[in-house]
């Protein structure tokens, strides 16, 4: 069963045989005077497949196509199609602040992209088939044009998702250096405390004992010294710089 529309009549046989089950690349097939674009609807990301455009040329230079009407105002219709795909994802990526969206873009202009470099290479060619065909140089033009913006878009558009992402990256770094700067005070303070809090439940002196008369005032005093001073030692451990590595 072929690709073709059956109402197409006169056109080669060999187009059919040539096109098989499946649309595959797109590309220019030419035979006897007679050309056929082989050609994609402009892709989306969900799409696994590519649906077939179709644009024959007979001898006598008279256009038809398989979806957008008769006569070479077909083939401009069919890169409309890409031509508002483009502005879509112009007017997306003007708007866009989240990686989530910055990424749809990139995804969505991939395989825009592509098709539409295929699209202009197929297009030379058939300018180069019909030079008599002067409507194919300003369409060719037009698809080059369309190709440089989506270049220019896919690239802005990962620029800035790349962007958004180091700036990610960078308050995460910040946000986990105060983190640790704060835990490192932490353990500095925990340190200066941690000789006074041992020494006091070994010998089990507290300043309500004092106050109590149960522990001597001395006794209390030599014990919050000696455990001041080991803090202090500890606390200089802690802070200390390592000494650099021997070479």
């Amino acid at each position: 069963m072929s690709l073709l529309p059956e109402s197409w009549s006169g056109v080669p046989e060999k187009f059919h045989q040539r096109l098989g089950y499946k649309v595959g690349r797109q590309r220019l097939m030419s035979w006897e005077g007679h050309h056929l674009l082989v050609l994609h609807e402009a892709p989306t990301p969900e799409d696994t497949s590519r649906e077939g455009r179709f644009f024959w040329r007979n001898p006598e230079g008279v256009w038809r196509s398989s979806h957008d009407g008769d006569g070479i105002e077909s083939v401009a219709t069919h890169l409309n199609n890409f031509a508002q795909k483009l502005e879509q994802y112009d007017k997306s990526e003007a708007q866009a602040s989240l990686a989530q969206e910055y990424y749809a873009i990139v995804d969505a202009l991939t395989p825009l992209h592509r098709s539409i470099r295929h699209l202009h290479q197929v297009l030379q060619d058939a300018r180069q088939a019909c030079p008599e065909e002067r409507e194919l140089i300003a369409l060719r033009d037009r698809t080059y044009a369309m190709e440089r913006t989506a270049e220019l878009l896919y690239a802005g558009t990962k620029n800035n998702l790349e962007l958004l992402i180091a700036q990610r990256a960078e308050e995460q770094a910040r946000s986990s250096h105060n983190m640790a700067v704060s835990a490192h005070r932490l353990n500095i303070l925990a340190a200066f405390f941690f000789p006074i809090s041992i020494l006091a439940t070994v010998f089990g002196v507290s300043y309500k004992e004092v106050l109590e008369g149960k522990v001597s005032l001395p006794l209390f005093g030599g014990v919050l010294a000696v455990g001041v001073l080991c803090g202090v030692i500890l606390t200089t451990l802690l802070i200390r710089k390592p000494a650099p590595p021997k070479k």
